[in-house]
């Protein structure tokens, strides 16, 4: 009995002594407001991928028993913001980590800023600035987040890039344009509650569905079985872009027969937004459906159809602002007692998908979609091929050019006056003068009868069919594969289309009011009516076929990634207008007779071919939990865009760098060049996350086309301006920082500075039909002429470029919450005319010669770029929300600009005068005539949202 109890009571103490001795890791998991535990929180192993999750209790424990040494918790959960706790597991300790905290995800309740900007393209279709709600809304990083919250309204551009630079996708396929570059946001617009899961890829970091640009990529799932079964009723009123909003959205989730369903309708509309007359009318529509076949193979349909309508607003100049109001537009006028807008973008391209998703094994999947998108976009405005300009604001009817009219008594200060009180008290487009000269005149064009002013629309009509197949394998628990290969194929149809005679019954005669040319010469005389297309007519083909490959490693201190891809891209024109305009006798260089004539409009031009490539690679350096190094570099060439390939689509066959087959001396059609690099240092810990960023970018090789009016006095008309070979280069910083003070109390900041310049002097050119381009060309009806730019180290365009913002967020624990941010901007520049910046400005085009009365010091000032003031925008945001059974309801309201600041987001120099002469001129008269058009930021706005969760 006694060695029975001896060996008894040495077991007993054997047990002790190891469980005493035993490495344990475990801890809980509250409610970050209420500290109610929470329960099904998963909780990993950052460098391990070991998990566990907590129990009714919101407690958790590790088994087996996670490496010893420095480790990273990571804790998420469906509704709230994951947090990143560092740990040390030491051989033989328990580690009990008691009531770590989640706090509520409210970026649910904060699209209000996302719909903001991506719905309403504020600088029209030149924007490049809308990459930044709709590209950023999803990032956990606080620098992103206020990007897209906070600096949107501001034209703020990340690291001053267009978001042409950062890849769009659904499903893997891309939805960025062969036109522009950039995505259409509206053809998803007012499903928000649909198109929120998402896969960010920031920048340089590597991407699981695509190689990306270098402002990184967003893969938007629609999958069926994703979404949290229930439903969600919202109505949101604003003054920013529409009045209301009604959306409601319903998911079925995985049902025990395999299939899945996700449904979701919309509806947008108001007469106006915060400027004049910008009416809103838009639907949309969302259906996904899953059927799961087996634990392998699921496939999914989606589709999308977001037809809408918007207003468009025109840009001021500072004396119509001082005239008007930062809320007037030029394009609207009374008709029949409602506001009439000239200029409505109407978006109406559905998009359908079929997706395949197979689970080869635990660790290899193959993604597949098919996609196809169809559908128009077209653009209204007011045509007046026999009257005068009809705008209000058309510079001859403004105070600033009668006090240009200087005679010997001086500026005419009578004709000033009178125009300054017509602008302010009517100042709108007269409807009911344009119906009477329609109705009332006898008008014709070049001898035919004609409508003095109509209506039409610019048109583009795409059909894009998309492939893409994404392969990711996990050779290891540290490497990870992914290789993608993508395939695009582009009609896009282009036309000018009446669609409203204004009153007249003898049509448009389809003649160039310039030139008094046919526009179609295979169809010589031509009347147009409503429907018609006329003025252009012509289709573009592109067809581009890629492929990535890209490896992931994974370690305990060290992380790193390699990438690369390859894309083959062509293009194509095919005139179906024979244009007047684009007939050119062909010259025998040795008689000097004429021998022929040259169509540079009609048929199919020349294929144009690019071969793109890229490579980048990254590494992150976890010095600790809390101390991390994050390194990014990387190499892109990529071809232009079509808008930017072709030099005047609507009427040749021309490109950058060839007009009329013939080549320009020192301009050539080239893959668009990027090299960029990024280093940050990161801060992580369960009070304080703080990113310190540094980047440089440097673009080769761009081209920018421009169309617009000149009026120098030996350059009349119509043209079209060409910046070729165009590098810039952007270098700056980033910060973003946030503290969980108190459970209840988060303090925010985040700041980017930085300086995007010209970094070299291209050459522009200019095409032209104009009778002063005629004048001096030496054969043919058009001319084109080069000149060497000097616009190096003057700063690009684009929103500000520095961006500071500092706020709080308050969570009560009975689920109320409000917040304040201080945003300031400043180093906003106005875009500058790189005709004024070239030889043209210094000399006569017609002989060659400097002008006599040039001074160099004069010239630089009228040169100098402007510089928009500084300016402070102040934000509020709150909101509450209710648990009634098991639905939720809640609200939350936001402020804009409440100190109702005016300020001007961007702006551009008029091109009408470009010669020294002419903006000495210019300059010299008690206010501009063609001073700079400025964009403002709305004045004080509001948002109200409220939902009902079920």
């Amino acid at each position: 009995m006694k060695k029975i109890l001896t060996t008894f009571l040495f077991g007993i103490f054997s047990m002790s002594v190891a469980l005493a001795q035993q490495t344990i890791v475990k801890g809980s998991v509250v409610d970050g407001v209420t500290g109610e535990p929470l329960e099904n929180v998963i909780v990993k192993i950052e460098e391990t991928k070991q998990e566990t999750t907590t129990n009714g209790l919101g407690e958790f424990v590790f088994t087996p028993t996670p490496e010893l040494g420095e480790q990273t918790l990571v804790l998420s959960k469906d509704g709230y913001v994951a947090k990143r706790y560092p740990i040390v597991v030491n051989e033989g300790k328990e580690l009990n980590i008691t009531d770590m905290s989640l706090d509520i995800d409210i970026s649910d309740q904060q699209d209000l800023f996302t719909v903001t900007l991506s719905e309403e393209d504020l600088n029209d279709d030149d924007s490049g600035s809308d990459n930044i709600s709709g590209l950023l809304s999803s990032s956990m990083d606080v620098f992103q987040r206020t990007a897209a919250f906070e600096f949107s309204s501001s034209f703020f551009r990340v690291r001053g890039l267009d978001s042409d630079n950062a890849t769009v996708m659904i499903n893997g396929i891309e939805m960025n344009k062969f036109d522009t570059g950039r995505p259409q946001w509206g053809n998803w617009g007012g499903l928000n509650d649909v198109v929120r899961n998402q896969e960010l890829a920031t920048n340089l970091h590597a991407s699981a569905y695509t190689f990306g640009g270098v402002l990184g990529s967003t893969n938007i799932s629609t999958r069926a079985s994703a979404y949290r079964e229930g439903g969600q009723i919202t109505y949101s009123s604003s003054n920013r872009s529409y009045s209301n909003r009604l959306m409601a959205k319903y998911s079925s989730g995985l049902m025990e027969d395999g299939w899945a369903y996700t449904i979701m309708a919309g509806r947008r509309w108001g007469d106006e937004g915060f400027q004049d007359a910008t009416l809103y009318d838009a639907n949309s529509f969302f259906a996904s459906i899953e059927k799961k076949i087996n634990d392998k193979h699921s496939l999914n349909f989606t589709s999308i159809y977001a037809p809408n309508r918007r207003g468009k607003s025109s840009p001021l100049t500072q004396e119509v602002a001082d005239l008007k109001g930062i809320k007037y537009n030029e394009y609207w006028g009374d008709l029949d007692g409602k506001k009439k807008n000239s200029r409505v973008k109407e978006v109406e391209e559905p998009i359908l998908q079929l997706s395949h998703y197979w689970d080869i094994n635990s660790k290899t999947s193959l993604n597949t979609t098919l996609g196809y998108q169809f559908g128009k976009v077209g653009n209204s405005r007011l045509d007046f091929p026999g009257g005068a300009n009809p705008s209000p604001a058309y510079y001859q009817n403004l105070p600033s050019y009668h006090l240009s009219q200087i005679d010997d008594d001086g500026p005419n200060y009578a004709a000033a006056y009178l125009a300054e009180q017509e602008f302010i008290n009517n100042g709108q487009i007269n409807w009911n003068d344009l119906f009477q000269a329609n109705i009332n005149d006898n008008n014709d064009v070049n001898g035919n009868p004609s409508a003095a002013y109509l209506l039409y629309e610019d048109r583009t009509d795409d059909k894009t069919l998309s492939f893409n197949s994404v392969f990711s394998t996990e050779i290891n628990e540290n490497i990870l594969l992914n290789a993608g290969l993508n395939y695009r194929k582009l009609k896009s149809e282009n036309f000018a289309e009446v669609i409203d005679l204004l009153g007249s019954n003898v049509g448009v005669a389809n003649v160039d009011a310039f030139s008094q040319v046919d526009f179609d010469l295979l169809n010589p005389g031509q009347i147009a009516n409503e429907g018609d297309k006329f003025r252009y007519n012509f289709n573009l083909y592109a067809e581009e076929i890629g492929g990535f490959a890209q490896a992931q490693f994974k370690y305990n201190k060290f992380d790193f990634f390699l990438a690369g891809n390859i894309t083959k891209t062509q293009y194509q024109r095919e005139g179906l207008f024979k244009n007047g305009n684009q007939q050119f006798d062909i010259v025998d260089e040795t008689t000097g007779l004429v021998t022929g004539t040259l169509d540079n409009s009609s048929g199919k031009g020349k294929k144009l071919d690019f071969t793109g490539f890229g490579a980048k690679a990254g590494f992150t350096y976890k010095v600790s939990g809390k101390h991390l190094f994050d390194v990014n570099g990387g190499y892109v060439a990529q071809a232009p865009n079509l808008r930017n390939t072709y030099t005047n689509s609507r009427e040749s066959q021309d490109y950058v760098g060839v007009t009329r087959g013939e080549n320009f001396e020192g301009v050539e059609l080239t893959e668009e060049k990027i090299k960029s690099f990024d280093a940050s240092y990161i801060f992580r810990s369960s009070i304080v996350k703080a990113r310190l960023t540094g980047f440089y970018t440097k673009i080769e090789d761009a081209n920018e086309v421009s169309f617009f009016f000149t009026q120098s006095a030996s350059t009349a008309g119509f043209i079209q301006e060409t910046l070729a070979g165009v590098d810039k280069r952007h270098i700056g910083a980033e910060l973003g920082i946030e503290a969980q003070v108190t459970p209840t109390i988060k303090l925010k900041g985040a700041a980017s500075v930085g300086q995007y310049t010209y970094d070299n002097n291209p050459f522009v050119y200019l095409t032209s039909t104009s009778e002063d381009f005629n004048d001096r060309a030496d054969a043919g009806s058009a001319v084109n002429e080069i000149y060497q730019t000097s616009i190096k180290n003057y700063k690009v365009a684009g929103g500000p470029q520095r961006a500071y913002s500092v706020g709080f967020e308050y969570r009560d624990p009975k689920y109320w919450w409000f917040g304040a941010t201080a945003n300031f901007f400043s180093n906003t520049y106005v875009d500058i005319s790189p005709l004024a910046r070239s030889e043209y400005f210094t000399q006569d085009p017609i002989d060659g010669v400097t002008y006599s009365d040039y001074d160099a010091d004069i010239a630089r000032e009228l040169l100098r770029q402007e510089k928009i003031e500084d300016y402070m925008v102040i934000n509020l945001v709150g909101g509450k929300s209710w648990k009634v059974g098991d639905k939720y309801i809640g609200f939350f309201a936001s402020i804009g600009n409440v100190l109702d600041q005016q300020y001007k987001t961007g702006g551009f120099e008029q091109g009408r005068k470009s010669t020294y002469t002419d903006l000495l001129e210019d300059n010299s008269t008690p206010s501009r005539v063609f001073a700079p058009k400025y964009f403002f930021g709305r004045g004080a706005n509001y948002f109200l949202n409220c939902y009902v969760r079920f």
